[in-house]
């Protein structure tokens, strides 16, 4: 969830203002939001959203290494076998 956060602030915070950069960080927040209170669409919004910030950062040249870590991250966080058996088991 933290990677959520950190991530939407930044987006909000350099998306200058763009309906899509703003979409995508509060996206994000309302995906940190449905996985802290163990909701299935907060995982599956968390997948899109995450998914979605990590083409975005693909897309941009040159890309930034940092950002692409936590992006990366962030993804495969998501995707984690043991991760997916939680949400599967214990989300409402």
């Amino acid at each position: 969830m933290f990677l959520f956060y950190f991530t939407a602030v930044f987006q909000l915070l350099y998306s200058g203002g763009y309906v899509f950069g703003l979409a995508i960080g509060l996206g994000l927040v309302g995906a940190g939001l449905g996985i802290a209170n163990e909701y299935k669409w907060g995982y599956v919004l968390g997948l899109v959203m995450s998914a979605l910030v990590l083409l975005r950062t693909l897309i941009i040249t040159p890309i930034p290494i940092l950002t692409l870590m936590f992006d990366v991250a962030l993804v495969a966080l998501l995707v984690h076998p043991q991760s997916r058996d939680y949400q599967r088991i214990w989300f409402k």
